[in-house]
């Protein structure tokens, strides 16, 4: 009997490598982690229980799939649990310092966290010092964080009169509505309303930074009322906070708009507009040099080019759809009165595709005329929100380089997949290496928010499926993030410094065939529908290059420099052979500029560095007696003597190779 007692009373525990082990029912997270290491214990933060994250201190009382989550966990999960724990902290730290302080929302985000919060005091930058100290503080106590669960009714009464916080009980009357019980976490005195998980206790927060302070709105809404957010991180060391630091101090340096002006490459104009750059002749070419990239291999690819005005009819984004769903983002239309009184409306193109399907709909298509590849750097403009605008990274008027595969269902697949092949092409041949790439899938919860039947996307979202498994590309599932008309893949690369960027998309769409009643007559002489991809490698090019900036600290590939070559001669004596050079690097079409001004060579060279110029050709009366130069390359230095012809031959294999 007891025997049969003792077996009920265990638990199997199965471990990410698949291996199991037996251990009493009711154990918790901390113990299993205390089981393997000393270590694992003192770093884990929470567990997941067959794939959901909870508390360190759930006791397990069936079979299950447990990992110990850490800070370091793979993937987003352990520095979201930190840094959401931290926000609780702060909010503590805050209630103690400034008391009547009320709370709103405090979630983890990218790099940290942030707490909306509702004050009569007016934070300024010297409070985050004493905030910081107070979370510090907090910290050394050594708080356990307790989790309880009660009725909403009753999480609501607390939040009533024991914390007395009217944001809470919004939220538990409105967004939790139907949530019959929900979870509220006590640190000491303080207590929030949160599902977690969360740290176990205080003390394992050892180091943190609060970074910013800006406005905010109750909800995101611009009605309701006005709030403060504090911005901040914080970390499990001070080892890593200061290599946080650093790390900042280093993208400070990368700032693509810091960089833009340094090299010139284009500039930002309140007389112009916000968020309307424009390219200056150096980052003309870097443009250039990249458009030229991508035509030429599309060219072999079978895209066709087309042009589009940057403004159409209001009808033709109603049709689309792209207007009322996105009008939020877009231009307000333009209203226009011809010299007979007749009034119309346009607007700034938000987007290239209702123009492409206009162009595919101006003739009969066979099924043997597709795949038809239509392809454009299109100029689109959004209205994007004064404080959401970042230099290139974050425009109002931009280009992407669009394109719009018409095919037949039986091509769709093999076209997906060529797609996905000319992105991956792209992002390698620009140094981008370490790439996400995510499927983004519609909401079968929300399907009001798209256009189509649900039959329409399941097929959509089976063919997108079943392209990325054939190509055999890792990826992971985004529910909720494809656009309005269709599932996406969309490419996230990670750049030098390890922030992701979302770049390159690759789109399906069952739905635009249908309402721009588009067709194709099939072998059988009866008419059908295409499905279209929406294709843009860059994305956009201002974007594409803000990063590409940030990416490369500016140092661009040789063929991609705007100024490739420097002719640096040391003395008058050698100009006349220093214009030589210059113009046999011209002739072969290699951009150079000649430096004829009487300052040092250390000097002339110092500024090529700074210039982040690929190449310097040094020259000094020994290299014009021999007929050769003497070449330096950026941040290597010399690179030896060499004639001019082995010079020509080895720039020009660079450029070709982009390596």
């Amino acid at each position: 009997m007891s025997e049969n007692i003792d077996v009920q009373a265990a638990v199997t525990i199965t471990f990410p490598d698949g291996k199991s082990r037996s251990f009493p029912s009711g154990i918790t997270g901390y113990d299993i982690a205390q089981s393997i290491g000393r270590k694992l214990a003192k770093d884990a933060l929470a567990i997941s229980i067959d794939g959901k994250p909870v508390d360190l201190g759930i006791p397990i009382t069936g079979d299950a799939e447990v990992e110990i989550i850490t800070f370091d966990h793979p993937g987003t999960l352990g520095k979201e649990i930190f840094w959401h724990s931290a926000s609780h902290i702060m909010a503590q730290a805050i209630e103690e310092l400034f008391p009547g302080t009320k709370f709103g929302a405090g979630p983890a985000v990218e790099q940290g966290f942030y707490y909306d919060i509702s004050s009569e005091h007016r934070f300024t930058e010297s409070d985050l010092e004493t905030i910081e100290k107070k979370m510090l503080e907090i910290s050394k106590r050594a708080l356990e964080i307790q989790r309880e669960e009660l009725s909403r009714e009753d999480a609501i009464a607390y939040f009533t009169s024991t914390r007395n916080d009217p944001y809470k009980v919004e939220i538990l009357e409105d967004t939790l509505k139907d949530t019959a019980r929900v979870s509220i976490y006590h640190q000491g005195d303080f207590a929030d309303l949160c599902s977690g998980p969360h740290l176990s206790n205080t003390s394992q927060l050892k180091a943190v930074k609060l970074t910013n302070i800006s406005a905010s709105f109750w909800r995101g809404d611009s009605s309701r009322e006005s709030m403060q957010r504090i911005y901040g991180i914080a970390f499990p060391s001070e080892k890593l906070l200061k290599q946080h630091l650093a790390h900042i101090e280093e993208a400070k340096k990368r700032d693509h708009r810091k960089l833009g002006a340094e090299l010139e490459l284009f500039m930002l104009s309140q007389e112009t507009g916000s968020g309307l750059p424009l390219w200056l002749p150096k980052g003309a070419i870097v443009r250039n040099e990249l458009e030229a990239f991508l035509r030429e291999e599309q060219k072999k690819r079978g895209y066709v080019p087309v042009y589009t005005p940057h403004i159409g009819h209001i009808g033709l984004y109603e049709r689309s759809g792209h207007y009322p769903y996105y009008s939020d983002s877009q231009f307000p239309p333009l209203t226009y009165r011809d010299d007979l009184g007749r009034e119309e409306q346009y607007l700034l193109k938000p987007m290239n595709c209702p123009h492409h399907h206009m162009i595919y709909s101006s003739k009969l298509r066979s099924y043997r005329d597709l795949p038809i590849r239509l392809t454009e750097f299109g100029t689109v403009y959004r209205h994007e929100q004064s404080g959401e605008l970042n230099g290139l990274i974050r425009a109002r008027g931009f280009t992407q380089d669009d394109s719009h595969i018409y095919c037949r269902p039986d091509q769709l697949v093999d076209e997906i997949c060529n797609a996905i092949d000319l992105t991956k092409f792209v992002f390698a041949t620009l140094g981008f290496d370490d790439i996400e790439i995510r499927l983004s899938l519609h909401d079968p919860e929300n399907q009001e928010k798209y256009g189509g039947t649900e039959e329409v996307w399941q097929q959509a979202e089976k063919d997108v499926r079943e392209a990325a498994d054939r190509m055999g590309i890792n990826y992971i599932i985004g529910i909720g993030e494809a656009s309005f008309y269709g599932p996406k893949i969309d490419f996230i690369v990670r750049d030098a410094l390890g922030r992701k960027w979302q770049l390159g998309t690759v789109q399906v769409d069952y739905v635009m065939p249908e309402r721009f009643d588009l067709s194709y007559i099939g072998s059988d002489g009866q008419p059908h529908r295409p499905v279209i991809i929406h294709r843009a490698p860059f994305g956009s090019m201002e974007r594409f290059i803000g990063v590409l900036i940030e990416h490369t600290a500016g140092n661009f590939p040789l063929w991609l420099a705007p100024v490739q070559v420097a002719v640096l001669p040391i003395t008058e004596d050698v100009h006349d052979y220093a214009r030589t050079i210059h113009q046999t690097l011209i002739d072969k079409g290699i951009r150079t500029e000649l430096d004829l001004r009487s300052e040092k060579i250390g000097k002339k060279i110092r500024e090529a560095e700074v210039g982040k110029i690929p190449y310097m050709v040094i020259i000094g009366q020994k290299e014009a007696e021999s007929g050769e130069i003497s070449l330096r390359r950026h941040r290597k230095g010399d690179q030896g003597n060499m004639t001019i012809q082995a010079l020509n031959d080895k720039l020009s294999k660079e450029i070709k190779d982009k390596s």
